[in-house]
């Protein structure tokens, strides 16, 4: 398999040098006092998601139809959001302080995809042959990527004190286009987890408009559904708590990565649920 990539499929194998080479200079970036290196860091990721663009368009071409029904393509286009979303907090924070580990992060998605290859292109049921369908899956990844993200910097701030490391980017500030104020990375965790609630209630909402297009009502109790909500009531439960009763520091932290586990139960764990053949949300491969 890994000899037909390499030969058949050296986008795919760009793709991935590409986000390797821009988490190897974010992480340079770190100790180095030269704008250059941080530049070039930035580059090489904007690089690696015109490739992996490229990767979704080719196989949109391929498949003649949206390229997200089997895992494979999810997952590719789970790293390109991931990135997109990354570059964006970027630019608006004027910081690439985590840029290393969202660049190592969208490199463990295309690896993940790597595995779940599929050569044959599978066809949508007729369920998913909606208008609906992309713009549902589109809010969704984009969402997930936030947060996502925000689990790195949780994950961060709770290893710091045993990381010597991670402890330096917990001290590191950064101004913002917006206000020019310093925000830390709680606060960018928080910022992170915001835009992607919302994304998520968006997701929840185009869902639902599907389902009662598609099956005559809003809510028709696919496991994946479900699960959608809990994940909606995790994020929801951390948006009210942080506002409401001043919640910060680790239980805030380990609240975000509870958010995350349930996300990725969510995307990956529906095939091991004993209704996982009577969902239309399960990946195929």
């Amino acid at each position: 398999m890994l000899q037909y990539i390499l030969a058949e499929h050296p986008f795919f194998v760009a793709t991935g040098a590409l986000y390797a080479a821009a988490a190897g200079f974010y992480a340079a970036a770190w100790r180095s006092t030269r704008a250059f290196v941080g530049r070039a860091a930035t580059a090489l990721l904007c690089a690696a998601l015109a490739f992996n663009a490229g990767l979704i368009v080719e196989r949109w071409i391929e498949a003649g139809r949206a390229p997200f029904k089997s895992l494979f393509e999810s997952l590719v286009f789970f790293a390109f959001t991931t990135g997109v979303v990354y570059l964006a907090f970027e630019r608006l924070y004027r910081t690439r302080v985590f840029g290393a580990l969202a660049a190592l992060l969208t490199l463990a998605l295309l690896g993940y995809a790597l595995g779940k290859w599929d050569a044959e292109i599978v066809k949508l049921p007729p369920a998913l042959q909606s208008a609906w369908f992309v713009p549902h899956v589109v809010v969704y990844f984009v969402g997930y990527a936030a947060v996502s993200l925000a689990a790195l910097l949780a994950a961060v701030q709770l290893l710091a004190p045993r990381v010597p490391l991670l402890q330096r980017l917990t001290t590191l500030r950064a101004g913002t286009i917006l206000t020019g104020k310093a925000l830390d990375l709680e606060q960018m965790t928080y910022e992170l987890i915001r835009f992607g609630f919302v994304l998520l209630t968006v997701g929840l909402l185009v869902g639902s408009v599907w389902a009662k297009s598609a099956w005559g009502d809003f809510w028709v109790w696919d496991p994946k559904e479900n699960w959608s909500l809990v994940t909606w009531l995790v994020y929801g439960a951390y948006l009210h708590l942080r506002k409401v009763r001043g919640w910060r520091g680790d239980r805030a932290a380990w609240l975000v990565l509870l958010g995350f586990a349930v996300v990725m139960f969510t995307y990956l764990g529906m095939s091991m649920l004993p209704t996982a053949e009577e969902s239309a949300h399960v990946y195929t491969g």
